[in-house]
Formats: structure tokens, C-alpha cells, sequence
């Protein structure tokens, strides 16, 4: 377990031992306490709430592995468990913030809490619940940059599907999709807490102006980050649909060239077969090789005239010329 602990308004960083922590939280007015737990709990673990001292604030879930997306007001306090996006894989902060501190809970490392605690000897926020809204918003900034990084990297892919199209494109678009699908499922319920919330109690006459705006403000940022995601889903969803029309053309130009060679060929095998059966007028009349050149090879001559006048009558021929010629400037 690492603890560290950000006493405001200074900004003055320390790595208190737990107990010590404990004591800070107990006497500061103003103070941010981060608790890092290994990422694999050790079968000892005691609760952080008791650590800390939070027995009667009924957080005891407080630090547990495996807690889904809450966020609740507890008389005069709050507790949340924010999603974040770490490494491409989403990670759970837990947040406790009273009118005197704000205790952040996680399993391994966490970037908003890293990003809140570089901020704040600028920020300046006046109290922890100003404190809490700059965390709550760095770990929105976690879910747009991945689903921003994502996007870009679809349009790169379908454009460069049409200049030279790889398996390997279908299967990074799947991973990009799977992305998209994964930050929308992680945030979503998380929001819907939120936004529950935060309405309920900017509807409460005596929840203060300012904090009103933090609220409304946050609420705005969360609608924007929803979009930059459904935007990722709806960019790999059109891209999987360019690259599905790009198979389509390809095997239309197959089955026509087959459909050329079946055209010049069936008529072909018909005469040859026609020719090979044993009829008795075929072997006792047709026997002079003048009437072998008109019949056997004349009349494949008329069918390759017929057939190659049909395929120009039906544009065939223009069409392959022109998937042809698309084909060498893709290249």
C-alpha cells in the first residue's frame, strides 16, 4: 500500500505511513489523501475505510475489488467509483470526499489521480469538492483521448483500405470497434448514476451556486465525451461497411470474368460434345473433311462472333475495363 497525501492550499506532497494519514484526516481542513493498493489483494488486506478511520461513514466498500460505477451523497459527504481508462484497459478509482478532504482509493496506477495531483499547485481549487470535480474530469479526459487516439486511427485504416486493402485492416478494425464498445459500456452506467445525482441535487434549494456550475459544467463535458465515443462506433462500424464493399466489388469482378469464360466456352463444350456422340448419321455421313471444317470449327466460329458481340452489346466488356483500370490506379 502507498499513501500519499497532498496538503492544500500549499500543494506540499508527502508519503505518510497509513496511521499517520489517519491523523492528518482527523485534524486538516483542507487535504487530499491518495491510497494505492497492489493490484492483487494479498488475503490479509483490512479494509481502507477502517485504516483510515472511516468506519462510521458507511464506506465500507471503500477500496474493494470488483465495486461497479456509484455514486451516492451521504449526508454531508459523497463517495463515487469513477471508471478510468489506463493503458487501454479500464481501471476504478474510488473517491471519498467530505468538506475537509478527499480520499482517492485504486488498485495499481492511476493517470487521474497522477494528472489531479500535478494540478493542483495550479489549479488552486478553493475547497475538496472543487478538488473532487477536477478528478471526476481528468478521468473523463482518460475516455476521450482513447476514443480521439481510436477515431484517428480508423480514418487511417479506411483510407488506407482503399489504396491497398490487407486482412490485417479487418482485424485492427475489430479491435478498434471492440475498443469503442468497451469505453461506451464501462461509462455509460457510470454517467447515468451521475447525471441521476447531480439533478437531484441541483434541485435542492440549499446545494450552493458555485457548486451548481461545477455540476452543470460536468454534466456538459460528460455529453461531450459520449459523442467523441459513439462517434468511434459509428467511424468502425462505416468503416467495416467500406470494407465489405470492397470485397463485394472485388467478387463481382470475378464472377464476371467467369461469367465471360462460361459465355465463350458452354457453347464451345456443346459442340464438342455434340460432335463426340456416336450417331449414325455423324459417323456414316459426315465423314469429308470439308464438312468437319464447316460444322466442327465454323460453327465454334459463329458461336465466339455471337457471343462476343453479346458481351459488347451488354457493356460487359466496359465495365471490366473500367473495374480494371480503378484497380491500377488504387495501385
Amino acid at each position: 500500500m502507498i499513501v500519499s497525501m497532498v496538503s492544500m492550499p500549499e500543494g506540499t506532497v508527502t508519503n505518510p505511513h497509513v496511521s499517520e494519514a489517519r491523523e492528518h484526516l482527523a485534524a486538516s481542513r483542507f487535504l487530499l489523501v491518495d491510497v494505492e493498493l497492489p493490484e492483487e489483494p494479498p488475503p490479509d488486506e483490512q479494509p481502507v475505510a477502517h485504516l483510515l478511520g472511516l468506519e462510521a461513514e458507511d464506506v465500507a466498500w471503500l477500496g474493494r475489488e470488483g465495486e461497479s460505477a456509484r455514486a451516492e451523497f451521504l449526508g454531508e459527504s459523497a463517495a463515487f467509483v469513477v471508471p478510468a481508462v489506463e493503458a487501454e484497459r479500464i481501471t476504478h478509482v474510488h473517491a471519498f470526499v467530505t468538506e475537509r478532504y478527499l480520499i482517492t482509493v485504486h488498485r495499481g496506477p492511476a493517470g487521474p489521480v497522477r494528472s489531479l495531483t500535478s494540478r493542483l499547485p495550479h489549479e488552486r481549487p478553493p475547497d475538496s469538492v472543487a478538488m473532487l470535480f477536477l478528478l471526476l474530469e481528468e478521468a473523463l479526459d482518460t475516455f476521450r483521448r482513447s476514443a480521439v487516439q481510436a477515431l484517428l486511427e480508423v480514418e487511417d485504416l479506411e483510407d488506407e483500405m482503399f489504396q491497398h486493402r490487407v486482412p490485417q485492416h479487418v482485424y485492427r478494425l475489430a479491435q478498434l470497434r471492440r475498443r469503442g464498445a468497451l469505453l461506451h459500456h464501462a461509462l455509460l452506467p457510470y454517467l447515468q448514476v451521475t447525471d441521476e445525482i447531480f439533478t437531484r441535487r441541483m434541485m435542492n434549494p440549499g446545494f450552493p451556486e458555485k457548486r451548481q456550475k461545477l455540476a452543470r459544467d460536468y454534466q456538459h463535458t460528460t455529453r461531450l465525451v459520449l459523442t467523441d465515443i459513439e462517434s468511434l462506433q459509428n467511424s468502425a462500424r462505416r468503416a467495416f461497411a467500406s470494407y465489405s464493399s470492397l470485397v463485394s466489388g472485388e467478387q463481382n469482378s470475378v464472377i464476371n470474368r467467369l461469367a465471360i469464360v462460361s459465355t465463350i466456352f458452354l457453347p464451345l463444350s456443346f459442340l464438342t460434345g455434340f460432335f463426340g456422340m456416336n450417331f449414325t448419321y455423324l459417323t456414316d455421313e459426315l465423314e469429308s473433311r470439308g464438312i468437319f471444317w464447316l460444322l466442327a470449327v465454323g460453327l465454334q466460329v459463329v458461336f465466339l462472333i455471337v457471343a462476343l458481340y453479346a458481351l459488347h452489346r451488354t457493356r460487359i466488356w466496359r465495365r471490366l475495363r473500367d473495374d480494371d483500370n480503378g484497380h491500377d490506379d488504387d495501385q
